[in-house]
């Protein structure tokens, strides 16, 4: 590329409004790969933590110490573990409160249980509107600066005798210069946003299994289950 026509020279000639434009896109970006790496190791931990609590569950470990383990753990724990504790402790508070129906404690663990997995998803779904916003409004905030700066290129050439290619080009580049950007901080934010989708949903699905097979022991054993310690 032409020395004249680097990006850097480019944006450095350009009109204040693209020049703001510019550094609020870089901005954006900034932002959007920052939420997308934390999000990246976000799910990662959480999955591993799941898969680690969904194979204790299906040891031979009782209720009462998987319990008694994720209140041990709470700052560390997954959300499969926190739901489970939500649901085993609103069981124990039942029983404390010497409720012996069984529709009832089950009832109110399957409460429990919800309610802990909507607090799950909010919080896993963190983030996850920022990237949508980026990924929809850069490429009109660099269509914004572009419009912008092809109009103050013409309004420079208006004073101008005798108009050639090379006249017409910087404004024009430094103009679509913006749209680029604009798009250079949609595309990554728009693929990052699909693919957490897609794995928050998986989540989501493991999660609302989860619940729903614990229900299903609750209910099977709930005569037979050990009162809380």
């Amino acid at each position: 590329m032409n020395q004249d026509l680097s990006i850097v020279k480019l944006l450095l000639d350009a009109s204040w409004v693209v020049q703001a434009v510019v550094l609020i896109l870089l901005g954006m970006s900034v932002a959007s790969w920052t939420a997308i790496l934390r999000k990246v190791f976000a799910l990662k931990r959480m999955a591993s933590l799941n898969d680690e609590f969904d194979r204790e569950f299906r040891s031979d470990i009782s209720l009462n110490s998987l319990y008694s383990a994720a209140v041990q753990n709470a700052r560390s724990s997954g959300p499969m573990e926190r739901i489970f504790a939500s649901g085993w402790r609103e069981y124990q508070k039942l029983r404390e409160r010497r409720v012996t129906d069984a529709g009832t404690l089950l009832d109110g663990a399957r409460r429990a249980m919800r309610v802990s997995y909507q607090r799950e998803m909010d919080a896993v779904e963190s983030n996850l509107s920022f990237l949508g916003t980026v990924g929809s409004v850069s490429p009109y905030v660099g269509l914004f600066g572009t419009v912008w700066g092809i109009m103050h290129a013409f309004t420079g050439l208006a004073a101008l005798e005798q108009v050639t290619l090379a006249t017409v080009a910087p404004g024009i580049a430094e103009a679509l210069v913006a749209t680029a950007i604009g798009l250079f901080a949609a595309i990554p934010a728009v693929i990052a946003y699909n693919r957490f989708a897609h794995d928050i949903d998986r989540v989501a699905n493991q999660l609302d299994t989860f619940i729903e097979e614990f229900s299903n022991i609750l209910q099977r054993n709930l005569g037979t289950l050990p009162a809380a310690h």
